[in-house]
């Protein structure tokens, strides 16, 4: 897949992902998940705001789509990278937003964990979603990741990404709205997610046999 398209368009979806540098694993515990998923919450927001300690211990922000700089569509976190489909609203906002909530990730897993140096590998990725088939694959793409990896068995038992807020409506941190406009229901958008999952998980198969072969 391509690296990173620029200038980001306002108003344009991308698909942003990026791993552990050397692949390593970058959540240790649930608290790191939980960690970044509210980093996410603080940093798509427009300034000004509380400081992100201030906001993390419990001060209430609530998101405004007139005061965002992005809106984060869907999200997957994953044990050693993590996957975005995102909205850019503001000029710059794709880039702050990654750059930002990469370094503050970063700066804490460092302190907690004792090490040094960079967590994540090198520039994050990111590709044009061009259609509005295209967009629709990558939010099932996103979404499918835990059962293509054999994390889990039921998505819905996957704590770390937004799939139940478009299947259950839970409440969270994604603009909904986008994706589910072009289905009738929860339903409709998690039957279209797991008819692809034996097909998703013949590809993660082949990927890895591949790299065992290199």
């Amino acid at each position: 897949m391509p690296s990173r398209i620029f200038p980001f368009v306002n108003g344009q979806y991308y698909h942003i992902y990026n791993r552990g540098v050397e692949k390593r694993t970058i959540f240790e515990k649930s608290w790191d998940y939980s960690r970044l998923k509210k980093t996410m919450q603080y940093y798509q927001l427009l300034g000004p705001k509380p400081r992100l300690s201030k906001f993390l211990l419990g001060s209430i922000l609530k998101p405004d789509t007139n005061k965002k700089i992005v809106d984060i569509i869907c999200y997957c976190l994953m044990p050693n990278h993590f996957h975005f489909l995102i909205k850019q609203l503001k000029e710059g906002g794709i880039t702050e937003f990654v750059s930002k909530l990469s370094n503050s990730y970063t700066k804490y897993y460092n302190v907690k964990y004792k090490r040094v140096g960079p967590l994540l590998q090198g520039e994050f990725k990111a590709v044009l979603v061009e259609s509005d088939e295209q967009l629709l694959h990558v939010s099932r793409y996103i979404h499918l990741n835990p059962i293509a990896s054999f994390l889990v068995k039921d998505l819905n038992l996957y704590e770390w990404s937004s799939y139940k807020e478009y299947t259950n409506n839970h409440k969270g941190i994604c603009n909904t709205e986008e994706i589910m406009g072009f289905f009738k229901d929860s339903s409709s958008y998690q039957k279209f997610c797991l008819d692809q999952v034996e097909y998703a998980q013949k590809l993660e198969l082949i990927k890895h046999q591949l790299l065992e072969e290199e």
